[in-house]
Parts: C-alpha cells; sequence; structure tokens
C-alpha cells in the first residue's frame, strides 16, 4: 500500500517512508480500535500478526474466532502499518477511565473464551478419562456458560450453556432426521408461513416488531403419551426417524441428570425421581425451522427468553447461525458443530440446584440467508411434579444464599405462558406468593 492507496485513515502522509517491518505497539492498537469502530462498525479487538507487506507494513488480522453479532468479516479490511507511522494528533486516542478500562479487558476475555469453549466427549466417562471429563462437566456447569468460564450471577449460581460429542446418536440418524425435517418445511410449512408473513405485512414492516418471531414450528409430545400419530402431513418414515431419535435423547437426558447429580453430590437419580410426578417426567420436541428473513434488524427470529423446563437438548442446523447466549450484557453467538448436542438448563434445575446452575437468556436471530433448522428437547418436570430446592445443597448454603420458591410445575408453566419472554425472577416472586399452598410430599419413588 502507498499513498493514495491505503485504506485507512492517515497512513498516506506517512507510507513513502520505508523501515523494518516491527510489531505494532498497543498505543496504536488502541487508536486503531478506536478509529476501526468509527469507520467499520464494531472492532473490539484487535491482534497484531506479523508479516512483511510489500510496501514493508505490518498486517493487522482480524482475531481467528469472533462472534458475528459483534464482528462482520465482510466489512473488515486488512490493514497495513507502516513501522514508523504515528497517529495525528487529532486521532489518538484519550487516556482510559477505569471503566473504559475495564471494558476492554472484558472484551478480550470474551474473545479468549469463544477460542477455548469447552466441548464434552461423552465416549470418555467409560475408562481412564472419566474423572477428568466429570471434572469438566462439572467446570462447565459452574464456570463456563456456552463454551467458556461466566461469571457469577443472581443468587451465585452459574450459568450453563454446552456442546456434546460422541454422545451416542449415529451420525447417520441425525443426517436422516435432518434431511427429512428439512423436506416437511419445504412440502407441509413453508407455504404456510409464506402466507402468514403476507397476512400481516411483515415483510414491508418499518418499526421492530416486539410480540412476533421468525419462525415456522410445531411440537410432537412423546411423554408421557406421543402425539405422533396424530400430527397430520407427517410421512411414515420421519415418524419413525423421530422417534428413534427422540428414544436416544430421553436417554442422554436422563445420562445427563445422574451426571448432574454427582457433581452436585445428590444420590444418584434424584433428579429424575424430582421430575417424576405422578405420570412421570414430560418430553416433547418443539421443532422449528427459521426461513430467510428480509429485515432481521426488525424482527427477531426468537425473543429473548429463558426455557421453563428441565434439561434442554438442541440440535441444530450446523450451516445457517441464529442462536446467542446472553452474557455479562452481551450477546454471543453459538456457533454450530456438525453432529453435536447443545445442552441447556431451564428454570426448574435452576430451582432445585437452589441456583447453583442458572437457566440461561438466550435467542435466535434471524437470517437473511439460509433456512436455519432447529430440534429442541425439552425433558421437564410431570405436571403435577412439585418442585423445589433439594434440601441437601440447601443446607450447605443457606447462610449464603438465597431460597428458592416451592411449586406445582403445571402452576408455573401456567404463569410462563404468559411471561416467557419477560425476566425469570419476577416468576420465581410470583411462585413464592403461592408456597402456603403447596403440598410438598415425598420425591417420588422410581
Amino acid at each position: 500500500m502507498h499513498g493514495k492507496s491505503s485504506s485507512h485513515p492517515g497512513l498516506a502522509k506517512n507510507q513513502s517512508r520505508k523501515g523494518r517491518v516491527t510489531k505494532v505497539g498497543p498505543n496504536h492498537l488502541s487508536m486503531m480500535a478506536q478509529q476501526g469502530r468509527r469507520d467499520h462498525g464494531p472492532w473490539p479487538w484487535i491482534q497484531p500478526k506479523e508479516g512483511r507487506g510489500p510496501s514493508g507494513c505490518v498486517h493487522i488480522h482480524p482475531p481467528r474466532v469472533l462472534p458475528h453479532s459483534l464482528l462482520s468479516f465482510s466489512r473488515l479490511p486488512l490493514l497495513e502499518m507502516p513501522i514508523n507511522w504515528r497517529p495525528p494528533p487529532h486521532r489518538l486516542m484519550h487516556r482510559f477511565t477505569n471503566t473504559q478500562r475495564e471494558k476492554q479487558l472484558r472484551e478480550s476475555e470474551i474473545h479468549r473464551e469463544m477460542e477455548s469453549f469447552p466441548v464434552i466427549n461423552m465416549e470418555n466417562l467409560n475408562g481412564q478419562e472419566r474423572a477428568a471429563t466429570m471434572e469438566n462437566i462439572k467446570d462447565a456447569c459452574e464456570n463456563w456458560g456456552f463454551f467458556e468460564s461466566f461469571t457469577e450471577l443472581g443468587y451465585g449460581g452459574f450459568m450453563v450453556f454446552l456442546q456434546l460429542v460422541n454422545h451416542g446418536i449415529s451420525h447417520e440418524l441425525m443426517d436422516t432426521v435432518e434431511r427429512l425435517t428439512k423436506e416437511h418445511y419445504k412440502k407441509c410449512m413453508e407455504q404456510r408461513f409464506k402466507e402468514m408473513v403476507a397476512s400481516k405485512g411483515l415483510e414491508a414492516v418499518q418499526s421492530e416488531i416486539n410480540d412476533l418471531d421468525w419462525e415456522s414450528t410445531f411440537f410432537l409430545r412423546h411423554l408421557p403419551t406421543s402425539n405422533m400419530s396424530e400430527i397430520p402431513d407427517l410421512e411414515e418414515d420421519y415418524r419413525k426417524a423421530m422417534k428413534e431419535f427422540t428414544a436416544h435423547l430421553e436417554k442422554l437426558a436422563e445420562l445427563l441428570l445422574d451426571l448432574l447429580c454427582e457433581n452436585l453430590g445428590l444420590e444418584k437419580g434424584y433428579l429424575k425421581k424430582a421430575f417424576y410426578g405422578s405420570q412421570g417426567p414430560s418430553f416433547g420436541t418443539k421443532v422449528s425451522n427459521y426461513p430467510p428473513c428480509p429485515q432481521p434488524e426488525l424482527i427477531k427470529g426468537l425473543r429473548a427468553h429463558t426455557d421453563a423446563g428441565g434439561i434442554i437438548l438442541l440440535f441444530q442446523d450446523d450451516k445457517v447461525s441464529g442462536l446467542q447466549l446472553l452474557k455479562d450484557g452481551q450477546w454471543i453467538d453459538v456457533p454450530p458443530m456438525r453432529h453435536s448436542i447443545v445442552i441447556n438448563l431451564g428454570d426448574q434445575l435452576e430451582v432445585i440446584t437452589n441456583g447453583k446452575y442458572k437457566s440461561v437468556v438466550h435467542r435466535v436471530i434471524a437470517q437473511t440467508d439460509g433456512n436455519r433448522m432447529s430440534l429442541a428437547s425439552f425433558y421437564n418436570p410431570g405436571s403435577d411434579a412439585v418442585i423445589y430446592p433439594a434440601p441437601a445443597l440447601v443446607e450447605k448454603e443457606k447462610e449464603t444464599s438465597e431460597v428458592y420458591p416451592k411449586f406445582v410445575f403445571e402452576d408455573y408453566m401456567k404463569l410462563y405462558a404468559g411471561l416467557k419472554f419477560q425476566a425469570k425472577e419476577p416468576r420465581f416472586e410470583a411462585m413464592k406468593a403461592m408456597e402456603p399452598t403447596v403440598n410438598l410430599g415425598p420425591i417420588a419413588t422410581v
């Protein structure tokens, strides 16, 4: 880059001076970060990578892994910094205040988090690596949110959002389920969605929509009784594949609940028993497609919320992204990973663990290109199950934490239906007001 060919303000003046390639100093990076935000949108991280360019310049590359919500690679140029270049006085970055310094440090932490997120290999539970794998699961639940460490929240608990590989479900079955789900949408759901969009005039909206989601969905119930035979337009091979797939997910959910019991110091089977009620747990799958959206800045694929139930197992599209979770006030992309199952915990496990594990606020961002598939399977308490903090956990932390409410799961779901897209804390407080009417009774024996 020479003279007027510079793509970055301030380079042209000094670019005729040649010099040895060297590492760009922190002051230059700070200035560039500030200028990058002005000229190219959000650019929260800059990492130097030494390399000899055609004019003896240092190449500045975007980081290897960044959340798409914070950085669009298509908008960022490759910058070249001459060794002897200095920012003009009017572009010098002012001294950081403490708040600015904390923000810069936090941005760097999030960058490191996205490069080292935890992926749990379930195969390692069988053999010599079991202890280390259990420790990884415990660490993910207590100190990590999605793929990386998250800070404590609320009552002193931690958010849980992790990804599993080698989970025992065959890749062939997962590929079949994905193919049939997408075929079913094209054949049976796509035209209905387009008609809904046209009827509501959503393609021409001028302001943000806060009471509607850009998604096409239907629900399958597996437990305590199945409704798959009642769903119209499901072809037999799709029913058969979904039945086999969700049977594997049911077993995986129960295994994960026992692993959580082990790490929490609860007796094996405690969480499954707590979910049982009089007819066993409830288990179902929300089948969703998120079609291309012409105005994703005005309408969400799915608005921000926590899940009401127990443990959620998500099989998501590995080509089209969109899922995000909220971390320290910033939205972080959940990148698709082929043949993985994403796990997050719902409100009921937050209550039972008395806040040691937290349900996670998440949302889906609509995309302009591509149709995103999402199969979210919810392993929840039975409708009449009584949910309350495990006494063993309350006893351990009774002097340092607030005790969560006790309630009947069906009552919570009735409240959740009208308040899904609002904060969960008022729901917990409302349940506390109902406690005098709740008869605890013993945990079910299964």
